[in-house]
């Protein structure tokens, strides 16, 4: 059971991902639920925190500095955040 919830967060967008995961972190924070049910809450959040990471990396990785050359043509290159 648990890897097809796995296998549904990846098919989520990263705003879905975040979404859930406040609605997870409000919920542990009102202390709703019994303890089985917080625990499996905060494992999915887990989970949801994960997916969010790796989307943030992807398009990190993706984006691209553009600018003009010597030649006033344009070229991209790696940005860097960091």
């Amino acid at each position: 059971m648990a890897d097809k919830k796995s296998a549904d967060i990846k098919k989520m967008s990263f705003e879905e991902a975040l979404e859930e995961l406040k609605t997870i972190v409000e919920g542990l924070e009102k202390g709703e639920g019994k303890l089985d049910e917080a625990i499996d809450a905060y494992t999915r959040g887990a989970e949801l925190k994960r997916h969010c990471e790796d989307k943030l990396r992807e398009a990190k990785e993706r984006i691209e500095k553009i600018s003009l050359g010597p030649d006033g043509e344009p070229t991209t290159e790696p940005f860097d955040v960091d």
